[in-house]
């Protein structure tokens, strides 16, 4: 199949703010809903597949690895962390060189390389440690896996964040590459991309938590591996099939370069004296070139806020050459290109707030499937849920809300606020972050039940008689969390990031779970080291009967508290992105925001 090229009708986006504006734009015809069956398609499968294969991993990681309830979390922690640190990675290669389509191909050939290896790992005995009974299991004497084993557990693993790193930061981005946003249709067909593109993922996750699962833990672990890995295969090949009706944006250059050039310049010209305000006479000081795309790229409004950035577009003799381009890009920035410096480190404050929450959250695929396996999981006499598909509960929670939210409550909070969103984005995240403060201390009590009805029927297999739904509650207020914290971010990041970083944006959101994983990781470590001292059981000891997880939940609401105070602070003092187009087209309004006007 031929590679791609960008057709004669596309619009390149350009950032270079010396080149001379086009005579008259460029009507692009875009892939639009055309291509959506496409990009859906691959999306769909590739999420199934990696779902699938990670949705049961911690029960994977102690029954067919043998590893304890710490190890298997921190492996499952810090794996994570890179998988989502990846995605920076990847949207730095698609954004600065080879664009989104090459990318999304590349990694979903090294998602197939992992699956491939995971499938073998299970099919071949001498890839696995050997079985062992129920009784060596409570005994804690199965073997452990080979240093040949781990070592094949952990390539998979690294083609699998690979393939994530790429497919992540690049398939939201280039399905909203599909539509013309200077039009008001493609802007209608981008809203209704975002709601579709989540919509099939959360079935996605539905199926995977459950039909995947269930084949994992019922019929076989090959089985339960080899046919998210066959559905892999099948939207490689439909990925390609659409080559001939997207719409292909090629790469702009280097963000990173720009953003250590904006500085750079700033730096160097730091003890001259800022202009002050928007004005004609500030204008003509400061190094502000016509944007070439400008019908495709809003310009930013010049801001007082981190004025000493400003300084870095001032004019100085030698710095123009006759033709009106800069002599040198380290020496002289452009307004455009120090407002959306100041737009990515606003941000970073809000970025870092939903860490704790993204810790809460995860959660939900560590010590809660522990949990649910220490519980009545029958739902009648021959039906048993597998403990991997326990959060699918906080998934119908998301599926139900979302609805009503987007058709019932919006359009009524709407004529309150007047917001087109109904609450503001920031808002929305701080709701979803008290969210998971309640989950964490729900979880937290129903722990301690579940434990003390282990210990008080003492029974050989460590099973409390109490209903695995018991652990809805907390699933339920965390599915709140998602529904509120996670989508908020995700659009926050998506609409506040400069145009031209639309990839790192959608990236920035695996870090900050990256980042998460991370703090898991060192969260559990600390606790297991730290207490259980004077001959006392450890709070995450191997016997989750023996252990103190609902101690560990309440450190979590803490830390929740804690984040929720920084964040009111941060969010009180953020100021939203501002464009020049949206100055000329939209009715002006002041918008509260925990008392900041937008």
């Amino acid at each position: 199949m031929p590679p791609p090229s960008l057709p004669e009708n596309d619009v390149e986006k350009s950032h270079h703010h010396h080149s001379p504006p086009p005579a008259k734009p460029t009507k692009r015809k875009p892939g639009g809903w055309k291509s959506m069956p496409y990009i859906l398609g691959n999306e769909s499968f590739e999420r199934l597949a990696s779902i699938g294969l990670v949705a049961n991993f911690t029960v994977f990681l102690m029954t067919v690895f043998h590893m304890d309830q710490v190890s298997s979390s921190n492996l499952i922690n810090i794996w994570s962390g890179v998988s989502n640190f990846a995605p920076l990675i990847g949207a730095f290669i698609s954004d600065a060189y080879v664009g989104k389509f090459w990318v999304i191909a590349f990694s979903s050939f090294a998602t197939l390389s992992g699956m491939v290896t995971m499938t073998l790992i299970v099919g071949l005995p001498k890839l696995h440690p050997p079985s062992c009974t129920t009784q060596q299991a409570r005994l804690n004497q199965c073997q452990a896996p080979t240093n040949r084993q781990f070592g094949i557990l952990v390539l998979a693993l690294g083609f699998l964040s690979i393939g994530t790193g790429g497919i992540r930061p690049c398939s939201l981005p280039f399905g909203v590459d599909q539509f013309d946003p200077t039009t008001d249709e493609g802007r209608k067909g981008i809203n209704s991309f975002f709601n579709w593109y989540y919509t099939t993922f959360t079935i996605i996750v539905l199926t995977a938590l459950t039909l995947v699962v269930y084949i994992q833990d019922s019929v076989s672990w090959v089985w339960g591996f080899g046919i998210p890995t066959m559905l892999m295969a099948f939207s490689i090949v439909l990925f390609f099939i659409g080559t001939h009706v997207y719409i292909y944006v090629k790469p702009e250059g280097s963000i990173f370069s720009g953003i250590a050039q904006t500085l750079v310049a700033a730096y160097k010209k730091r003890k001259l004296e800022v202009p002050r305000g928007e004005n004609e006479m500030t204008r003509g000081k400061l190094y502000d070139p016509p944007m070439k795309g400008m019908y495709e790229v809003p310009k930013l409004l010049l801001t007082d806020r981190f004025r000493f950035l400003n300084k870095g577009a001032i004019v100085l003799d030698g710095d123009i050459n006759p033709n009106g381009s800069r002599t040198s890009a380290w020496k002289l920035a452009s307004i455009q290109q120090i407002e959306e410096v100041k737009c990515l480190i606003k941000v970073i404050p809000i970025v870092a707030s939903g860490i704790i929450c993204f810790t809460a959250i995860l959660q939900q695929g560590t010590f809660t499937v522990s949990q649910a396996l220490k519980m009545n999981r029958h739902l009648g006499p021959n039906f048993q849920i597998p403990a991997g598909s326990i959060g699918v509960i906080s998934m119908i929670t998301i599926g139900i809300w979302l609805p009503i939210y987007d058709r019932i409550l919006i359009p009524l909070i709407r004529k309150i606020t007047k917001i087109e969103t109904g609450i503001t984005l920031l808002q929305r995240i701080g709701i979803g972050i008290v969210f998971s403060i309640l989950s964490m201390i729900v979880a937290a009590f129903i722990e301690k039940m579940r434990r003390d009805s282990a210990n008080y029927h003492n029974r050989v297999d460590g099973v409390a008689p109490m209903s695995v739904m018991w652990l809805a509650p907390q699933l339920i207020l965390m599915g709140f969390a998602e529904a509120f914290s996670i989508l908020g971010q995700l659009e926050f990041y998506y609409k506040e990031f400069p145009d031209n970083m639309k990839s790192v944006a959608n990236a920035m959101f695996f870090v900050t779970a990256g980042v998460a994983n991370y703090v898991s990781s060192a969260l559990v470590s600390m606790v297991h080291n730290v207490t259980g001292k004077h001959g006392q059981p450890d709070w995450l000891t191997a016997n989750i009967n023996e252990a103190k997880v609902d101690y560990f939940y309440f450190v979590l609401a803490g830390l929740g508290v804690l984040n929720l105070v920084y964040y009111l602070v941060v969010a009180s003092r953020y100021r939203y992105k501002v464009n020049i187009r949206d100055i000329e087209e939209e009715p002006q309004f002041d918008v509260e925001l925990y008392g900041v006007k937008k």
